[in-house]
C-alpha cells in the first residue's frame, strides 16, 4: 500500500517501512567497512583504482550501505558515502536490541541475527559489526556462516534488518490488537 504519489529525489528515500526520511534532517555517522584495490594492467603500465564499501547510520534506528569506486581511497570513501545516503532503511530497535530472531542470506553469506539481553553487547564480527552498530543495536548476538565477503555480509545483514518487524508493525498489518499478538 503506497502512498498515491511520492517524489523520489536525492534527499527523499523510501524505506522498507514505507517511510520517507530526509538526509537532512539526520545525523549521519560512517563507518568504513572494506577497502579493495585493483589492479588493470595496461600497455602503459599499472592503473591501480579502489572500491570501497561504507556503511552510514544515525545509531537510532536508520541505516544504509554504499559502494564507491575512484581511483583515489578518499574520492571512493565519498563516493560510498553519497551512496550509503540514497540506501536508507528503518530498523524497529526495542531496548537496544531487535525484536526476534532473523536468518538472511545474499550470495554466499549467510547471516544469523539473535536478540540478546542487556549487557551483552554486539557479538559480531567484522562486516556486520559496522552495520549493526551503525544502526544503533546495543545487544545482539550474530552469527556469519559461509562466505566472509565483506560485500556479501554487509548486504545480507541489511536484508536481515529489513525484515525485522516489531510487534505494532504486527498489529497494523494483521489488522488485529496488540493484545491479540502477543497472547494469540
Amino acid at each position: 500500500m503506497l502512498p498515491a504519489k511520492v517524489a523520489l529525489n536525492s534527499s527523499t528515500i523510501m524505506t522498507a517501512n514505507i517511510r520517507n526520511i530526509k538526509t537532512s534532517d539526520l545525523e549521519l555517522k560512517d563507518r568504513l567497512v572494506a577497502i579493495n584495490r585493483v589492479t588493470k594492467v595496461t600497455k602503459g603500465g599499472r592503473t591501480f583504482s579502489f572500491s570501497a564499501i561504507v556503511v552510514v547510520g544515525n545509531e537510532n534506528g536508520i541505516v544504509g550501505w554504499g559502494l564507491g569506486k575512484a581511483s583515489e581511497v578518499t574520492a571512493a570513501i565519498a563516493k560510498g558515502v553519497d551512496a550509503a545516503k540514497k540506501n536508507l532503511v528503518k530498523v524497529p530497535v526495542i531496548k537496544g536490541t531487535i525484536p526476534h530472531e532473523q536468518e538472511a542470506k545474499f550470495g554466499g553469506a549467510k547471516v544469523l541475527l539473535r536478540p540478546a539481553r542487556s549487557g551483552t553487547g554486539v557479538k559480531a564480527g567484522g562486516a556486520m559489526r559496522a552495520v549493526l552498530e551503525s544502526v544503533g543495536i546495543k545487544d545482539i548476538l550474530a552469527k556469519s556462516q559461509g562466505s566472509s565477503n565483506p560485500h556479501n555480509l554487509v548486504k545480507a545483514t541489511m536484508e536481515a534488518l529489513t525484515e525485522l518487524r516489531d510487534a505494532y508493525t504486527v498489529s497494523q498489518q494483521r489488522g488485529i490488537t496488540l493484545e491479540k499478538v502477543f497472547k494469540g
